[in-house]
């Protein structure tokens, strides 16, 4: 039961940042920063490479664990979404934007269920 809750939050979150850390990707700084406002505070590359470790680490969340190939890195990509996570609510913290806080504690707190379920801490 609990590999199939872990596969099912793996796959949730493998969405979203997959999602978001293309759009970080591929859209401009201008337009993300229309859209987020929190891109002004850093510069375009920044902001790119935070989507590639986004999107790199939705891929880490599943394919290891899937293949069977080095699954030791799921958990360690969800340990590296779970710091992301943290960085981003410190972001929002400064900028005064509580209401987008949530979001990332979320994520956060399921980044870090699926880190502690895939090194075995539950059992």
């Amino acid at each position: 039961m609990l590999s199939l809750v872990l596969w099912l939050v793996q796959l949730i979150l493998a969405l979203l940042f997959a999602g978001v850390g293309f759009m970080k990707i591929v859209q401009n700084h201008a337009r993300l920063t229309e859209n987020l406002r929190w891109p002004e505070d850093f510069p375009a590359g920044t902001v790119k490479l935070i989507g590639v470790l986004e999107v790199l680490g939705a891929v880490g969340l599943i394919v290891p664990q899937a293949t069977g190939i080095l699954p030791v890195l799921t958990p360690l990509a969800a340990s590296a979404l779970t710091v992301l996570m943290a960085l981003a609510v410190l972001v929002h913290v400064r900028r005064g934007e509580r209401n987008r806080i949530a979001l990332n504690l979320i994520l956060l707190v399921l980044s870090l269920v699926v880190a502690l379920g895939r090194f075995g801490v539950f059992g």
